[in-house]
């Protein structure tokens, strides 16, 4: 055997080099080199694919998802640095892993202010005291799937798809948290309907604001998706609400109150959401920016209760002398354990995510996908196929690669495509960050596979919102 290992080894790294004296010429003229049929981007693609299964597998064999998908990464951009290192142009592959790194630290920072407001709303209960007021409404299961998914629609076209979903999933865990089956289907209705609801607006998920900013559809061209997107939603989810428990929640038997501060709480979020909204449509920045400056607005309150709440824990203390239900304004409010509290392992998988189709991309998959796509199927068909490879591979880095190859297409053909890449992820728990994230938040109760056995009814209102699109926006198809 030990003489056997090496001559593989060698033939193995032989293999890698083949296509060697072409990335030279390559290389000659300074241009990004062709991996596509390199050894390095078939064993790229295969790293790929192996941690996506484990990705996959997350339920069975409990292993956190970033973790493969953080190896990948670094071994996909691992290959890419050896094979540009060796050909004298380190400084490309430089450049381009830096790009991908600030697509990245642009959505973390977006998501941890976003995680960071829901967790000082859950600390301040507002959550809670929800659940009990529709408790107390009387609204069965079956109405609560209906009013979570109409507010996870109509919300996220002005905040972000993964914030409306994040915010509406904890409603649903603190209205339905002894009943799995309902809260379950309950996410698998707010993915789509924030997925949904997201697709007609320009800020209302990253993709059709890179549309948006690419200057393809105009600002209110995007309102043109509003019908085929409420189809979008309510076809799968007629057909779900027949599942859902009509029961009705745990009876609650005392009132719960916001701790002090939650209604600023929930309003300086909102002004958030407006100012990001507001750097990005007005001042041309990054929503990133806009969400940052409203962290600074939770820090000051967050201030404010630290100065004020021995003062306040003592009247309440006198107020409830008997009782415990209000204590908790005692305690003094910390914004850094909010912060603390974020679903890390979500952000550390969008870095994978990101990272690892951000090599591909760098290799030349996605630009080869697209281009066969568009000159060989035609652009319907493209497009459509776009919104299907959205639920398995980020949607963003695949309408990246559409507005890299900028084909020659319709307004309607635009349009169709930012409809499928926005909807298209919500065929798969793990195909938007929606999905991802309530996956992180619901553990153990909204899993992949939960999502899966749903999958042909969402895929029915995919087709079904794509025919609506074609039906009342025809005239947008002529060039």
């Amino acid at each position: 055997m030990k003489r056997i290992i090496p001559p593989l080894l060698l033939a193995f790294f032989a293999w890698l080099q083949l296509p060697t004296l072409a990335l030279a010429a390559e290389a000659a003229h300074g241009s990004n080199l062709d991996l596509t049929v390199h050894g390095i981007g078939y064993a790229a693609l295969g790293i790929f694919v192996v941690a996506y299964l484990l990705v996959m597998s997350e339920e069975f064999i409990h292993l956190r998802k970033s973790k493969p998908v953080l190896l990948a990464a670094g071994l996909i951009w691992g290959m890419i640095g050896y094979i540009y290192t060796a050909h004298g142009l380190p400084h490309v592959v430089e450049v381009a892993v830096r790009h991908n790194i600030l697509e990245y630290a642009e959505l973390f920072l977006f998501l941890l202010v976003a995680m960071t407001y829901i967790n000082a709303m859950e600390e301040r209960q507002v959550f809670e005291a929800l659940r009990v007021r529709l408790v107390r409404g009387g609204f069965s299961l079956r109405k609560l799937f209906w009013i979570t998914g109409l507010l996870a629609f109509f919300i996220s076209p002005v905040a972000d798809n993964l914030t409306t979903a994040l915010l509406m999933c904890a409603v649903v865990l603190a209205i339905g948290k002894d009943n799995a089956k309902f809260v379950s289907m309950a996410c698998v209705n707010i993915v789509v309907a924030a997925n949904a609801g997201g697709a007609f607006s320009p800020f209302g998920d990253i993709t059709t604001l890179m549309v948006w900013q690419k200057g393809v559809i105009d600002f209110w061209g995007f309102f043109n998706l509003f019908v085929p997107s409420a189809v979008n939603w309510l076809v799968p989810a007629l057909i779900m609400s027949f599942a859902v428990p009509n029961a009705q929640p745990t009876t609650c038997e005392i009132d719960v109150n916001m701790k002090r501060g939650g209604v600023v709480v929930m309003v300086l979020f909102l002004l958030t959401i407006c100012t990001a909204v507001s750097f990005h449509n007005f001042l041309s920045l990054p929503p990133m920016m806009g969400m940052m400056t409203g962290l600074a607005y939770l820090k000051f309150f967050g201030f404010y209760l630290q100065k004020t709440h021995k003062k306040q824990g003592e009247s309440v203390r006198r107020r409830n002398s008997d009782t415990d239900e209000q204590l908790g304004d005692t305690v003094a409010f910390d914004v850094f354990k909010h912060i603390a509290r974020a679903e890390w392992d979500t952000l550390m998988f969008f870095y994978g995510v990101i990272l690892c189709v951000g090599g591909l991309g760098f290799i030349g998959y996605l630009a080869l996908a697209s281009q066969t796509m568009y000159t060989g199927w035609g652009a319907t068909s493209a497009n459509i196929t776009v919104g299907i490879l959205s639920a398995i591979v980020d949607n963003i880095p695949v309408m990246f690669a559409v507005l890299t190859m900028m084909p020659d297409m319709s307004e309607g053909q635009w349009l169709l495509v930012t409809l499928t890449a926005g909807v298209g992820g919500s065929l798969l728990s793990i195909g938007s960050a929606a999905g991802v994230g309530l996956m992180g938040q619901a553990r153990g109760m909204y899993t992949f596979f939960g999502h899966l056995k749903w999958t042909p009814v969402i895929a029915l209102g995919y087709a079904a919102s794509i025919y609506i699109h074609f039906l009342i926006n025809s005239r947008l198809f002529v060039q």
